[in-house]
């Protein structure tokens, strides 16, 4: 499914070109056939990957059409991936409800969030709300994403390219341009709890 994606951002051109990415539809969603057994149960899993503490952003996106407004959700599966050409990468619930509207608007921007900002980070984890609700934002310079007020840093992207992984998509993003407009300390997630990075 995912080189559907792929075939279509080729046929458009440039890994830069404008325009929207089709959304893979929703699978099932099974890793392992009938026969075999999970190596891991769900609960094991989360409680030990939870000690792998991470920075946490909200990846937005401008509505793909006039009517549609902006979309985004709290993401902390985000990491750099290449130098050159210049890209960063973040997974998505293939189940997520978000991830098709972003999809479809074909760019994004990333916006790290710093240590006093949990609160709008929760407010991006709601499912079913409107997100932007009271949230300053202004669009990102290259693909109008909406571009958090007080960030400490933004990355402004277009959709690269859609892989499958599991019960997620890993989405990478051809970076279009980025800042880092303060220096605030990160906002950091740990075993289900926010913190704050203290240098040793």
């Amino acid at each position: 499914m995912a080189a559907t994606v792929v075939r279509y951002l080729r046929s458009v051109g440039s890994p830069t070109s404008a325009g929207p990415v089709e959304a893979l539809p929703r699978p099932e969603l099974r890793a392992v056939g009938e026969d075999e057994r999970v190596p891991v149960g769900p609960a094991e899993f989360r409680s030990v990957l939870g000690n792998f503490a991470s920075g946490v952003t909200v990846i937005t996106a401008p509505g793909a059409t006039p009517e549609e407004g902006p979309a985004g959700f709290a993401c902390q599966s985000f990491a750099s991936l290449s130098l050159a050409p210049p890209l960063v990468t973040f997974m998505v619930a293939r189940t997520s409800t978000t991830w098709p509207r972003i999809a479809r608007a074909g760019v994004f921007c990333v916006n790290i969030l710093g240590a006093e900002q949990g609160e709008l980070c929760r407010a991006f984890a709601v499912s079913g709300a409107d997100k932007f609700a009271g949230v300053s934002h202004t669009p990102s310079p290259v693909t109008g994403s909406p571009q958090l007020t007080a960030v400490p840093a933004w990355i402004d992207c277009r959709i690269h390219a859609v892989h499958t992984g599991g019960d997620h998509l890993i989405v990478v993003g051809r970076v279009e341009a980025l800042g880092a407009p303060t220096e605030a300390a990160p906002l950091l997630y740990h075993r289900g709890h926010f913190g704050r990075f203290s240098p040793s």
